[in-house]
């Protein structure tokens, strides 16, 4: 998803006409100055929304919107994914961004620290502020400007197929975490005739490596209030990919061909029953329950856990507002309104994520009471906070360029932990 570079975002800032505070200044009006309320206006909404389920809570919401506020009316569009980085670098520069973008915080850090996003601060309402942890606000913070509002959250989870723990003769874990040594020693003992007790799709590592890490008190970065970042590569970081190495080339019991694959690629195994247990984001739970064999017995495991606790970095999806909007108040609005508790459990539901306000998890939770696995995961969302990766402005190339590929190397047995290490850290030095 993250392709160019910051450098790559040449600006004019000269060009720029702002009407709300935005963060590369510029000739603007106070942040907290409104619109004419009486005045028809439409604003553009580019959502990323995929899923069946999600597509349509999001019409549902722009639907109702329209349906009490017709002077502001929105336009849904659709955007996607795949080329949403790219596609937002040619609307900056041409001037011609929706109002309201939806994307995710760690590849909307440079478009803030660049002037394109207008400064929310002043415009959500105090009781959405208040709902949502500083962990996760400080996610969509830079220079103490709030450059989007996070609305729903992915944590990674451990899968377990609970036949095979009982034919094992393993008691499924429970309690408020897992510690990844217990993990380790429960994937041996489930490793047999075979079947192997993990399988995780680690064809794209950088993000689940990095996220998990906080766990272990690895940070990779420590940036400054301008995105500015220097790398520290030590055990905290190395952590988890170390532990995966161990477990698939000492312990033999996780499969080392799904280090190689997407989660999507595991999934058929772990409910074909030759992974006892199956690591992922938790979004998959819906395909689990959506896909899975008549009879197959599965739960959520507690939240993986390391020398730190069960903290896990997250990069939320977000919603923000176009520096160049003529209405950032208005298209704040929308945005306090679609981040209501029945809107966003809503959403959460539809792409089996974990929303950011207290209220929506308590929303979904009732929504999905008994249906397996959704506890777990709504009671992971109180370990997720802020990884400093995801405001270091050049993250996005240091991802593609050399984190991902060192990575790769060492889940293949290529490279050692120590020539790992180099290549992240000179990697990340080369690009600065």
């Amino acid at each position: 998803m993250h392709r160019t570079p910051r450098a790559a975002m040449t600006l004019a800032a000269g060009a720029l006409l702002l009407t709300g505070c935005a963060f590369g200044g510029g000739q603007a009006p106070t942040a907290t100055e409104t619109t004419d309320p009486t005045e028809e206006v439409t604003l553009t909404f580019q959502s990323l929304a995929f899923q069946d389920a999600t597509i349509a809570a999001t019409e549902s919401i722009v639907d109702s919107w329209n349906s009490e506020h017709p002077e502001t009316q929105i336009d849904l569009v659709q955007g996607s994914w795949d080329n949403v980085h790219d596609q937002l670098v040619t609307q900056f520069q041409g001037g011609d961004a929706p109002d309201i973008i939806h994307n995710e915080a760690s590849d909307m850090a440079g478009f803030a620290h660049d002037g394109y996003l207008a400064d929310l601060t002043p415009f959500l309402s105090e009781e959405l502020r208040g709902d949502v942890s500083e962990g996760v606000w400080s996610t969509v913070t830079a220079n103490d400007q709030i450059f989007a509002a996070p609305t729903i959250m992915q944590s990674y989870v451990a899968f377990a197929n609970t036949a095979a723990f009982e034919a094992a003769g393993v008691e499924v874990p429970t309690g408020e975490s897992l510690a990844w040594e217990d993990l380790r020693s429960i994937a041996q003992e489930l490793t047999a005739d075979g079947s192997f007790g993990l399988g995780w799709g680690l064809k794209s590592p950088t993000a689940p490596f990095m996220n998990l890490a906080l766990g272990e008190e690895g940070t990779f970065f420590e940036v400054d209030p301008e995105g500015e970042a220097t790398i520290e590569i030590g055990e905290g970081e190395l952590a988890i990919p170390e532990t995966v190495h161990a477990m698939a080339y000492e312990d033999q019991s996780l499969d080392p061909v799904t280090l190689t694959q997407t989660g999507a690629d595991v999934l058929p195994g772990f409910l074909g029953g030759s992974y006892g247990m199956y690591i992922g984001g938790s979004f998959l739970a819906q395909q689990i329950a959506d896909t899975a064999p008549e009879g197959f017995e599965w739960t959520v495991l507690p939240p993986l856990a390391g020398s730190a606790g069960a903290a896990q970095g997250t990069s939320p999806q977000t919603l923000s507002v176009s520096a160049d909007s003529e209405y950032v108040d208005r298209a704040a609005a929308f945005i306090d309104y679609y981040m209501q508790a029945e809107n966003l459990a809503a959403v959460g539901e539809g792409d089996c994520l974990i929303p950011t306000t207290g209220a929506a998890r308590d929303a979904l939770a009732t929504a999905t009471e008994g249906q397996t696995g959704w506890a777990e995961m709504l009671a992971s969302g109180a370990v997720l906070e802020a990884a400093p990766f995801q405001l270091a402005v050049n993250y996005p190339q240091w991802k593609d360029q050399y984190a991902t590929p060192a990575f790769q190397q060492y889940l293949s047995n290529a490279i050692t932990l120590e020539q790992l290490s180099t290549q992240l850290t000179q990697g990340w030095d080369s690009i600065q």
